[in-house]
């Protein structure tokens, strides 16, 4: 996948300093990565029920033979975008809010 350019500007005129941009966009990244991570072992494990189901005699070489739909599912989330790419659009495209923690003196 090619690396894309951006402008530092359009990053800048969303927050107001691009450390900001850097630290908003790494922890949107990780919340894309923790929802991808469970969707995927979601939709494993109910193919691997299917076949535990289909097959019961043979429980121990489940675990040795690749099934094709696991492979479709991985292919699948491996041409999805990186989530750093999302997290950028999101920020980009104004779809992405953040707060900033209140500072108290007292």
């Amino acid at each position: 996948m090619p690396i894309k350019s951006i402008s530092l500007e359009a990053l800048e005129s969303k927050v107001e300093n691009i450390y900001e941009a850097i630290v908003v966009l790494s922890k949107r990244a990780q919340q894309i990565n923790e929802e991808i991570k469970i969707e995927f072992n979601q939709r494993l494990e109910i193919v691997q029920s299917k076949l535990m189901s289909e097959d019961s005699d043979e429980p121990e070489t489940m675990e040795t033979v690749t099934n094709p739909e696991q492979v479709l599912i991985a292919r699948e989330f491996e041409k999805r975008p990186k989530p750093t790419q999302v997290a950028i659009e999101e920020l980009l495209n104004s779809k992405l809010d953040f707060k900033y923690k209140s500072e108290n003196n007292s």
